[in-house]
């Protein structure tokens, strides 16, 4: 009876989706606030129906319901209750509940907290937000419907695919949708400013927060995600350049440009058809990433494998969606006024150059990961595109980046001071130098490429401290005075120097771990011992081990260095029976400065061979395949994207996002007719 309760909920919900999408649009053409003020019951009634569907699917899987064909397909009775929890989007028609619920939530929140908007403008905003969700619940219901009943139900469900049994994925998904569906909302805020022809500071300021929100999960998001698949996958690094990973990274590179250009839009009320088209091409490059992980066209860790049906069906959608969304950005967008001039050089005109590079690397990351598809769509070969082409393409776009970054927010706007800026910078440049040449004796010289890396990070740290400094005016008044100034900061100024300081530490992990990794293959028997960057790793042997649903082979290495006992590391491999699945479970050892990572591979019992160095073994022993990595500074990639985070959200709490729009740009809202600029 739930499972049907959940499904008759999802139907509701289309329905009033529907309604909301087309009566409260039809209310704002005609001037109607009787029609325009339904879209905020809709949307709430609408995501409070989702939300018992969403429910139900839930108790259907903790209660291990096997008569529910998606239970049965994604669980067992012997998964603990945190992976029946988290199996519910795990999979296709789960995570596309999960997806709808937040696109719900988002729109409930523009309902209720839309207050400052005007009731034009906000029936508008619901209604595009209804038909994405109209479209994306009519695919479920249509395609892939979660209640679907089996009839007689089995004994015992399929089991969770292994590699997602891990306490990651309770957070990495739903962190990453709340990215990537909370984009819908600063497009729907795009869409609905071109049908009423204004972009204004005050249109500026209300998409900030939304953007802020999405940009802020989606960070987020990425980096639970990078940090399950260095852990989880056991080949010790934390990006692949995965299709499906560039699927998340392009909307937040577009996020990224689109805070930026909003900046500009609401201070300096320029680039307004520019962040109009970075606000469509954020959730355009998102409804990309689902038809790519939902079509089949991948196959991926990552990918949910599903039939070429579903993936015309979001083809339909991202077709209409984004096409529709263009054309009418190529009809308005002539309509907006130009706004207010500046000089290149000038703040504007560094948020300019950040657009500009941001697009130019979203646009590199697109070609390397849809080129590949394409060419083996029109059947003209398999061609792969990995981390050399990345690599050469996207990280020199992201020099210039950094180190505009970091001067950027000394220019005055409109017209600023560069020699003034690199003035206040000498301090900065000093600290660059120092870092630079303390890293070149610590690692004898290179490589020169890490060096520049370990140099743009120290330079953009610096420089968002003295950015900071300069705000206080630390040093220049008495310190009472400068704290009192720090405290009266704008949230948004505390949430800018964390981010871009969060920023400087993921580059110094990233460069540290690409450039000084260590890495040690080995066959090993009990007793071996391997050397690996200063540490001596003993291996201790292989011992059984059961699992609640999976028997596991660990393995034991003591490490040590100096002499010294640093920790017992004990990598396991995990079969679980249900699914014939074997998996890989990294042990980590993190001193905060360096992961020590161990892996243990196949057995290979019948060879004599043994770790170079190692006193010889008699052939009978079992010997095992193990993989020994010291990652330097890695835990700083995450540590990073976490500080990113709290900036986000630091910024999302000043209160003028919850004032919203400037008091001139209600006036002129006030004062301007619906239907111009």
């Amino acid at each position: 009876m739930i499972p049907e309760i959940g499904h008759f909920a999802l139907i509701l919900a289309l329905v009033i989706a529907l309604v909301q999408a087309s009566v409260p649009l039809l209310g704002a053409a005609r001037g109607d606030p009787v029609l325009m003020n339904l879209a905020r019951p809709a949307a709430l009634a609408q995501f409070g129906f989702i939300a018992i569907a969403f429910a139900c699917l839930m108790q259907a899987y903790v209660v291990s319901d096997f008569s529910v064909l998606n239970v049965a397909q994604n669980s067992h009775s012997t998964v603990p209750l945190l992976y029946k929890v988290t199996g519910v989007w795990s999979n296709h028609e789960g995570s596309m509940v999960l997806w709808v619920l937040i696109l719900g939530l988002f729109g409930a929140a523009v309902a209720a907290f839309g207050d400052n908007l005007p009731m034009s403008l906000r029936a508008r905003v619901l209604s595009v937000q209804a038909m994405i969700g109209a479209a994306f619940l009519a695919f479920i219901l249509f395609t892939s419907n979660p209640f679907l009943r089996l009839d007689p139900p089995p004994i015992d469900g399929r089991d969770v695919n292994p590699l997602l049994q891990d306490p990651g994925l309770a957070f990495h998904p739903p962190f990453l949708y709340f990215g990537y569906v909370g984009l819908s909302t600063t497009f729907s805020f795009a869409v609905a400013a071109l049908i009423e022809g204004r972009v204004d500071p005050a249109w500026a300021r209300w998409v900030r927060p939304w953007t802020l929100a999405a940009w802020s999960s989606l960070t987020l998001g990425i980096a639970l995600g990078s940090w399950w698949a260095y852990y989880e996958l056991g080949w010790g690094g934390f990006w692949f350049w995965d299709p499906v990973e560039n699927s998340s990274f392009m909307p937040w590179l577009v996020a990224t440009a689109l805070l930026h250009s909003a900046i500009v839009a609401e201070k300096r009320d320029a680039l307004k058809s520019w962040t109009v088209l970075l606000a469509l091409i954020a959730f355009a490059l998102s409804l990309i990433g689902t038809f790519l992980v939902r079509s089949g066209v991948l196959t991926s860790v990552h990918a949910f494998a599903v039939d070429p049906a579903r993936g015309l069906f979001i083809l339909l959608i991202l077709v209409i969606g984004i096409g529709g969304s263009l054309a009418l950005y190529a009809v308005r967008a002539p309509l907006l006024k130009a706004g207010g001039l500046f000089a290149p050089i000038s703040r504007e005109g560094a948020l300019v150059l950040n657009n500009l590079l941001l697009s130019t690397a979203t646009a590199t990351v697109f070609l390397g990961t849809l080129y590949p598809l394409i060419l083996d769509a029109l059947d003209a070969g398999k061609v792969s595109v990995g981390a050399p082409y990345f690599n050469a393409t996207f990280v020199p776009l992201m020099v210039p980046l950094v180190a505009a970054a970091a001067i950027g927010p000394l220019l005055g706007w409109k017209r600023g001071d560069l020699a003034g800026a690199l003035q206040r910078l000498k301090f900065a440049a000093a600290f660059t130098a120092v870092v630079v040449l303390a890293t070149l004796y610590l690692k004898y010289g290179g490589p020169t490429l890490a060096l520049v890396g370990i140099g743009l990070a120290a330079w953009l740290a610096a420089a968002t401290a003295i950015e900071l400094a300069e705000r206080i005016k630390l040093f220049r008044v008495p310190l009472p005075e400068a704290l009192r100034r720090a405290a009266n900061l704008p949230r948004a100024a505390w949430g800018m120097t964390l981010a871009h300081a969060g920023l400087a530490v993921v580059i110094t992990g990233i460069t540290a771990t690409q450039a000084w990794q260590v890495e040690r293959i080995a066959l090993v028997r009990p007793g071996d011992v391997l050397e690996l960057a200063g540490y001596r790793f003993a291996f201790r042997g292989v011992v059984d081990v059961p699992g609640p649903n999976y028997a596991a082979k660990r393995g034991t290495f003591e490490v040590t260095y100096d002499g010294r006992p640093i920790a017992v590391l004990t990598p396991e491999r995990r079969f679980y029976p249900v699914q014939g699945t074997t998996t890989t479970e990294a042990a980590i050892h993190t001193t905060w400065l360096a992961d020590l990572y161990a892996v243990i591979g196949e057995p290979e019992a019948s060879g004599p061979g043994n770790a170079p160095g190692a006193a010889p073994r008699g052939a009978g022993d079992p010997g095992w395949i193990a993989r020994l990595y010291y990652n330097p500074l890695v835990p700083w990639i995450w540590i990073g994207a976490v500080i990113m985070f709290v900036g986000g959200l630091v910024s999302l709490s000043d209160r003028r996002h919850r004032i919203g729009a400037p008091a001139r740009g209600r006036r002129q809202a006030a004062a301007q007719p619906a239907a111009s600029d």
